[in-house]
C-alpha cells in the first residue's frame, strides 16, 4: 500500500518514509507514525508524517507485517 491516501495512515502504523534530505537518492527510513502533518485527504507524493523518533518525511509505503 502506498502512502498517498490520508485515510490509510494512522498513529502507531509501521511505515517507510522518504526524508527531505533523501529525496534524490530515494533512501527509505522505517519507523512508527506518531502523527500526521498533511491535512488533505490525498497527496501525490505521499502523506507527510512525524515518526515517534521525531523524523519527518513523506510515506513511501506501509510495511505489511
Amino acid at each position: 500500500m502506498d502512502g498517498k491516501n490520508r485515510k490509510d495512515i494512522y498513529p502507531g502504523l509501521l511505515v517507510d518514509i522518504i526524508l527531505k534530505k533523501d529525496q534524490r537518492s530515494g533512501k527509505l527510513t522505517r519507523g512508527v507514525v506518531a502523527n500526521l502533518l498533511t491535512s488533505s485527504a490525498f497527496h501525490s507524493r505521499g502523506i507527510k508524517v512525524r515518526l515517534e523518533d521525531g523524523q519527518v518525511g513523506r510515506v513511501a509505503q506501509v510495511v505489511e507485517e
